[in-house]
């Protein structure tokens, strides 16, 4: 299927051709036409689906039929709510170029920033507005924004929101939209709360579910390092002595963390720069735009500040400590590998706790991680196996006590994860992975 099999408009296609889209990915193929036909829409779908096209396409066309019909005054027409500032920006990005001949105007708002050029443009008016629910509400109560002509409000990363505070902000955001309006509903995950939330916003919906946050990418080459805690930063060192690899994604816990390798790198003369939620806006979209143009070679990431980066021709991302939520590491590698390219993603695993968080991504995604045991610096893998049976024996022991059978907070023992660490898979070091194409064009 072409996009000219989804009855859009000359404009749009016009502008697609420029971005070099040819061919939808699945969500976008059965999304559209959907939106297309006024519909209430639930769409799950995992980071790198194409997900923000596949609403900001028919959003722009039917506001821009709606306009040809009336052609009233500028108002806000339709909202977006997002959680996070890249994540508000890469949206904002992605309608001004799938929107450049429509005549629609869009506005990213969000928070860390001075308000007067947002208000500004506001004044100017605006068909569609993007922006983070905090710096949304703030503008509402100075009565700088005003909802009463939405048409379409769209919730994306719903499950994110969630995570980090904003349900509550979101809620009191839709009681101010107008009932009679479509409304589409995107989440990677749909636990119960945001099952529950979108069951109380979305009218006989649609439901498009494509690649569930279970699943890695077939185009993700994954590869697993056993490595002692404190010889991480040389392993990546070590790693980023290979050439071939012009751009790797760094992902920690913590802000500190994140801190912590950027200095590590610029020791050994390796640019970086971190991203996360103590360094202001301007320094954020600075390291990011560093990043895209090859000025910065590695960017270090925490969870939420990386949500919406999308870089083309990621090659690597290197989960530098292993993610203690298991969906997590699903939507960390699927920074790599996306609209069907490939990409490279390597996990270190120090075997104290991590161990735990690594059984967790064994069960969820149903196989276990390929591991390289050809590198400098690897684990006492007797050591480690002793450590695994002992967890193992705890984890029966607990259960035959009537308890829950957890060690360190996090399930011990399933049969994806359980096992002893070596292994004889491979999935080459340094030495063999590097690159990966990609296709052209933002998705």
């Amino acid at each position: 299927m072409s996009f000219e099999n989804l009855n859009l408009i000359e404009p749009i296609l016009k502008a697609l051709k420029t971005e070099g889209y040819t061919t939808p990915t699945p969500i976008q193929e059965q999304a559209i036409p959907f939106i297309l036909q006024h519909r209430d829409l639930l769409g799950c779908a995992q980071t790198g689906t194409g997900k923000t096209a596949a609403f900001a396409i028919p959003i722009l066309q039917l506001l821009f039929e709606d306009r040809q019909k009336h052609k009233e005054q500028k108002s806000i027409k339709a909202l977006i709510l997002t959680p996070t500032r890249e994540l508000a920006i890469q949206i904002s990005e992605s309608f001004t170029a799938y929107g450049k001949h429509t005549g629609l105007k869009n506005l990213v708002i969000f928070g860390g920033v001075s308000q007067n050029p947002q208000v500004d443009a506001l004044r100017r008016g605006v068909d569609i507005l993007i922006a983070t629910p905090g710096r949304l509400l703030d503008l509402m109560n100075q009565r700088f924004v005003h909802l009463d002509h939405i048409k379409m409000l769209i919730l994306d990363e719903a499950d994110r929101m969630l995570d980090m505070g904003f349900v509550h902000d979101v809620k009191k955001i839709i009681a101010k939209v107008p009932a009679n309006r479509q409304t589409l509903f995107f989440s990677a995950t749909m636990p119960t709360e945001i099952q529950s939330l979108a069951d109380s916003i979305l009218q006989k919906p649609a439901r498009v579910e494509v690649a569930p946050v279970s699943s890695t990418a077939d185009t993700i080459q994954q590869a697993l390092y056993y490595v002692e805690k404190s010889d991480k930063r040389l392993l990546l060192n070590h790693i980023l002595k290979d050439k071939n690899i012009k751009t790797a994604l760094v992902f920690t816990r913590t802000k500190h963390g994140a801190d912590k390798v950027v200095k590590d790198l610029i020791r050994v003369g390796i640019t970086a720069e971190a991203i996360h939620g103590n360094k202001s806006q301007n320094a954020r979209q600075r390291a990011l735009a560093n990043f895209k143009n090859r000025t910065t070679r590695v960017l270090i990431a925490t969870d939420i500040a990386a949500r919406g980066i999308d870089i083309d021709e990621l090659t690597h991302v290197i989960n530098y400590e292993i993610p203690n939520i298991p969906e997590t590491y699903v939507h960390r590698i699927g920074r790599t590998g996306r609209a069907g390219a490939s990409g490279i993603a390597l996990t270190f695993c120090d075997g104290e706790e991590e161990i735990d968080y690594l059984r967790d991504i064994h069960k969820l995604i149903a196989k276990e991680i390929p591991v390289e045991e050809a590198h400098p610096y690897p684990l006492n893998m007797q050591a480690m196996t002793e450590k695994l049976m002992s967890k193992a024996k705890n984890g029966s022991a607990k259960k035959s006590n009537g308890s829950s059978g957890r060690s360190g907070g996090r399930p011990n023992g399933n049969r994806n994860g359980g096992g002893r660490p070596g292994g004889n898979s491979r999935a080459g070091g340094s030495s063999g992975l590097s690159g990966g194409s990609r296709s052209s064009g933002r998705r």
